[in-house]
């Protein structure tokens, strides 16, 4: 038995109380799936501003009657702490995942990303002090290693931020560090590697870029790739993601906690490549894909050329064994990109 079977086997039996913050976004809501289906007790926030009502509805339709009522649901934001108090009121595990993501966004706008992301991650771990949580995970980023050139990339080694998000990211690192020092809170950090899965946003000018390119290709629009194709990136699929989550919350180990851990596969799949494994899944779907091509252009500003994870940290000291390679997320993503994306 692996460490994730006996987490979620010893949940069912004595169920806990969760808080998951930006609970209607991606990983908020995949998150939510997954601990209502251990029947699990948890109390959502999210303020809309990225999430979407859909996604808590498509929960909805997953989960039993039952487990649904068990969700609570409150509309608020990070950025103002009496929201982040009730919020973690009587939790045991708070799963912080409210940011403002995308390097682009961040560069156009860094005073917002700021606001969200370090003013309500400090106001997040003031709650989760305050209201004495047993410990809060929280969502730290890849981007964090700027422009350290090693790969595959460790915890322990970074270089300079390449944008304003990536700063964001850090200093949640850094304000996790100094809360645990100095208040005894305890908190895990995980650095998410280009995760991707159902309900990822396909639209809007900050799209990730799996389920950007299957909607520009269903449509039959231009599919742009930055620079020659030869960037790649660790993408991991959204129930590896859930596992570190869980298995960050729950862990006994002393040296495990207050920690960050690099959450992907230490795998590397370059553009071009990745646009094959999405043509080819499409292509008996649609027939004007037969002769569809990606265009190049100008590599894009703050992002780095290639990222990948060592993920020996995680394994050691948590336990994690990912479930899901990419092409196997892909094929078990891909029916619902297929249905969401037009």
């Amino acid at each position: 038995m692996n460490v994730y079977t006996d987490v979620r086997k010893r949940l069912l039996v004595e169920p806990k109380r969760w808080s998951i913050t930006g609970v209607a976004g991606f990983i908020g809501s995949n998150l939510l799936e997954h601990l209502l289906k251990l029947d699990q007790v948890v109390l959502g926030v999210d303020n809309f501003s990225t999430g979407k009502q859909k996604n808590l509805i498509e929960v909805r339709n997953l989960v039993s009657e039952e487990q649904w009522g068990r969700f609570t649901f409150v509309e608020g934001d990070i950025r103002q702490l009496p929201a982040c108090q009730e919020v973690c009121k009587g939790a045991d595990y708070v799963l912080h995942h409210a940011a403002l993501g995308s390097v682009p966004r961040s560069i156009e706008d860094p005073i917002t990303s700021n606001e969200n992301n370090v003013t309500g991650t400090l106001n997040m771990l003031v709650a989760v002090r305050d209201q004495k949580v047993k410990r809060m995970v929280y969502a730290a980023s890849s981007s964090t290693y700027g422009d350290h050139p090693r790969l595959p990339k460790i915890e322990e080694e970074i270089g300079r931020p390449l944008s304003p998000y990536a700063v964001t990211k850090y200093v949640n690192e850094l304000y996790a560090d100094v809360f645990a020092r100095t208040y005894g809170v305890e908190t895990i950090g995980l650095r998410y590697f280009n995760v991707f899965g159902p309900r990822q946003d396909p639209d809007g000018a900050y799209a990730a870029v799996i389920p950007k390119w299957i909607a520009a290709m269903i449509k039959g629009e231009t599919v742009f790739i930055n620079g020659t194709g030869e960037t790649s990136r660790d993408f991991c699929y959204v129930e590896n993601v859930v596992q570190m989550n869980l298995l960050a919350a729950t862990t006994t180990a002393p040296e495990a906690v207050n920690q960050v851990y690099n959450t992907a596969l230490n795998d590397r799949t370059a553009l071009s490549e990745l646009f094959v494994k999405l043509h080819r899944r499409l292509l008996s779907h649609y027939t004007h894909l037969q002769d569809f091509h990606p265009v190049y252009r100008d590599f894009r500003k703050g992002d780095v050329l290639h990222s990948q994870a060592d993920i020996y940290k995680a394994k050691r000291l948590l336990g994690y064994a990912p479930t899901h390679t990419i092409d196997q997320g892909l094929d078990a993503a891909m029916e619902w990109y297929m249905r969401n994306v037009v």
